[in-house]
């Protein structure tokens, strides 16, 4: 089967080609107009990706050696999301399906997510918990068999990856803020600067006390140490991650943990998930860092999966800002 995946829920347009399981070509194009503006502009997203989604279609398919007359499946991301911008995902897509005469199927962008550590070589057995930790989303969900998701904790205010952009946005740094916190936090000392980690009850995630613990700190000494700020900011808030993480190993019993989304990219978090795993005794499952952040071939590998489970979705679906797995079809 060759499948096409578009992905446009945000700020990165992207169009992938797999052949069953195997990704043929992954093209990814990220918007940089938004950095004047500290963060992702609807109006403009949506404008860039009308703007580059056909090239982008093109130069997958030669990357991939495919024509379209090739193509079995078009897949595409229909939410959560921006509207502007999943609109023009879905329209292409629809598009598509009728002038090839193809089948088509919406794909929920964090089911997207889950599906990529299918990408990866050695792949979670279920049952097994996924902790989302994106721009967008921060969630820990627990996979009791494909396409059965129970949602046992999520973000209370700040998704993680939001928190991390404000506070890049706080100490003047480029947006987006995640990997400038990275490079500056290597070059900081731990311990220089008392940030709390975040403690809220259960298997819930909360980032607002923690980010505004920065911007009262860097107000109050502005010959503060950006490098250490950024050092201990990162550390507290992945150490809430991992307290979360190891909660709900517990609680579950579950010998498997996956990490998805665009902040599973950092370093040191990678670093602190295989010390807990091992303090566990649990298998850490990473996607590969070119299918963390939103990509195609996530889209298309889990619109594959759900077509040959309940075939193509109807040309009336729309596009939604919000959606839980949970009110995906699971039977």
């Amino acid at each position: 089967m060759i499948t096409l995946g578009i992905e446009t829920s945000c700020d990165e347009t992207s169009v992938a080609v797999l052949q069953d399981e195997y990704v043929l070509a992954n093209i990814v194009s990220s918007q940089i107009a938004h950095t004047k503006f500290g963060g992702v502009v609807p109006e403009i997203a949506a404008r860039n990706h009308i703007r580059v989604i056909i090239p982008l279609t093109t130069t997958a398919l030669d990357v991939a050696g495919k024509q379209m007359a090739d193509l079995d499946l078009i897949t595409v991301t229909r939410g959560p999301g921006l509207i502007g911008a999943l609109l023009v995902g879905l329209s292409f897509a629809k598009s598509l399906a009728i002038s090839l005469d193809k089948p088509f199927i919406g794909v929920n962008h964090l089911e997207g997510h889950i599906y990529s550590l299918q990408l990866a070589d050695a792949r979670p057995r279920c049952p097994y918990l996924v902790l989302i930790v994106s721009g967008g989303h921060t969630e820990i969900v627990l996979v009791d068999k494909p396409f059965s998701y129970k949602t046992l904790g999520r973000t209370l205010d700040d998704a993680c990856g939001e928190a991390f952009d404000k506070v890049a946005k706080v100490m003047g740094l480029p947006y987006p803020g995640g990997p400038y916190i990275e490079k500056r936090a290597k070059k900081g000392e731990i311990g220089k600067v008392d940030l709390p980690v975040p403690h809220p009850d259960g298997l819930t995630f909360s980032y607002a006390g923690l980010k505004t613990a920065v911007l009262y700190y860097t107000r109050d000494n502005p010959d503060y140490n950006i490098d250490d700020v950024a050092a201990n900011f990162q550390e507290a808030a992945l150490e809430h991650l991992t307290q979360v993480a190891e909660r709900a190993l517990r609680e579950t019993r579950t010998r498997h943990l996956g990490l998805v989304g665009g902040v599973t990219v950092n370093s040191r978090l990678r670093e602190k998930f295989q010390l807990l795993a091992k303090k566990v005794g649990a298998s850490l499952h990473v996607a590969p860092p070119q299918y963390c952040t939103d990509n195609g071939a996530m889209i298309a590998r889990a619109g594959m999966e759900r077509f040959k489970r309940f075939g193509p979705s109807d040309l009336s679906v729309d596009v939604v800002a919000r959606e839980r797995l949970e009110e995906l079809p699971h039977v």
